[in-house]
């Protein structure tokens, strides 16, 4: 496409049928949430709170990696990706949202006590207490309430700033011009990538593996930063591919599919290589304390397990191996749902034997109206943001590059 046939005033509307769908899907979550709780019963209420951490986590971890995904093209001063940075900008500018959902749901189950009771329970570090636990005293410094809830409202109010900072720098660059703000979108994203580096490992270990609190691994949190990584460019691909279908963005052309499918089959690669090397430890060791986190999910979860590798690890390998398939929008949508889904698969298996008490797992209303609400949130919310600015950062340095960009 010719840059003399492109709008650079373009504008998404957030009107219509998907405005309608995404708040009927708020709708039917927080009709989900009711069911939940009023069932009656502490085994549902245990349910419902799991599966509001696994969504909220998971809408958390995907505005995140929006964030991610514009530092990483600022310090590589990547050209390619210059057309399509307001997708992944609306998704951090989404961030603060989610981050303010995230630790309401993270509270509120702490002092209902269902979540986290295997640290949270009360007595387990009273040496007096007959429910005394030596493991969960000697990791009360750091599993305390406090001090965790204090790191996430930290880790999460630091990405928060940062993703406003890249969308501010993107907008006034719009408005000014120059490299001014492009070169604080560079310095800033270097200090976002060591600090992001550093503290999402740990975010991963307090948020989901502290569920399981006698348990550990130190590969958890690159495996959730895997997870949470390809699921955020899955994201933009749907979003890009589902615009394009829509009549806007028309200046994105296969070759910028291309590699999102790249990052994509290279990154669920990478997850199933984190995936499996910490399961192949675990399992050759073959030591109590660190089996029993597979035993329950075979025990338990088998289903899920195994559902978890197909659609995370075979169907991004087998589908997106062939380069025609990474370039036909149409089999880059499929296999992007199939990862997105297949995600929600790795977080539940994650969650739900922490959460949930053993053998009493199910999946049914519950699972699915709190997915399809917060499936709904991040639309509205997400869209919402896209359609207040151009889509197009017309004043990007490396807009040109973008725009003719082939492979």
């Amino acid at each position: 496409m010719g840059t003399h046939n492109i709008n650079f005033s373009e504008q998404f509307e957030f009107t219509g049928k998907v405005k309608t769908l995404s708040i009927v899907g708020i709708v039917i979550g927080i009709a989900a949430v009711l069911f939940g709780f009023l069932a009656g019963d502490k085994v549902m209420h245990e349910r419902t709170f799991a599966n509001l951490l696994l969504m909220a986590y998971y809408f958390a971890c995907v505005c995140m990696s929006g964030t991610f995904f514009l530092a990483v093209q600022y310090v590589a001063q990547a050209g390619w990706s210059a057309s399509i940075l307001r997708v992944p900008q609306a998704m951090a500018k989404t961030l603060p949202i989610a981050a303010v959902i995230l630790v309401v749901v993270i509270s509120a189950g702490l002092y209902s006590h269902n979540l986290y009771h295997h640290w949270h329970a009360e007595g387990l570090t009273d040496q007096n207490s007959p429910n005394y636990d030596a493991i969960i005293a000697g990791k009360s410094v750091f599993l305390n309430v406090p001090f965790f809830l204090g790191r996430q409202v930290v880790f999460l109010g630091v990405y928060s700033i940062f993703s406003i900072m890249f969308v501010k720098f993107s907008y006034n660059e719009d408005l000014a011009g120059g490299l001014n703000s492009y070169r604080k979108s560079f310095k800033n994203a270097c200090i976002f990538l060591v600090i992001y580096g550093f503290t999402t490992p740990v975010f991963a270990f307090d948020t989901i593996m502290s569920l399981e609190a006698h348990w550990f691994s130190t590969m958890f949190g690159w495996y959730n930063f895997a997870a949470m990584w390809v699921s955020s460019l899955a994201t933009i691909a749907v979003i890009l591919i589902l615009l394009r279908r829509a009549g806007y963005m028309q200046w994105v052309n296969n070759s910028h599919l291309h590699n999102l499918g790249q990052f994509i089959f290279g990154f669920s690669i990478f997850w199933t290589y984190v995936w499996f090397a910490q399961f192949l430890l675990i399992y050759y060791a073959n030591m109590p304390e660190e089996t029993v986190y597979f035993y329950k999910r075979f025990e338990y979860y088998k289903f899920w397990f195994f559902l978890n590798l197909a659609m995370n690890f075979l169907a991004p390998v087998l589908l997106l191996m062939d380069r025609d398939n990474k370039r036909t929008d149409a089999k880059l949508l499929f296999v992007s749902i199939v990862v997105l889904l297949g995600h929600w698969v790795d977080y539940y298996q994650m969650i739900m034997p922490g959460a949930v008490e053993d053998g009493h797992n199910g999946f049914g209303i519950v699972e699915i109206g709190i997915a399809l609400g917060f499936v709904g949130l991040f639309t509205f919310t997400v869209l919402s943001s896209l359609s207040k600015k151009p889509l197009i950062a017309k004043n990007h340095p490396l807009l040109q590059e973008s725009l003719h960009h082939q492979l």
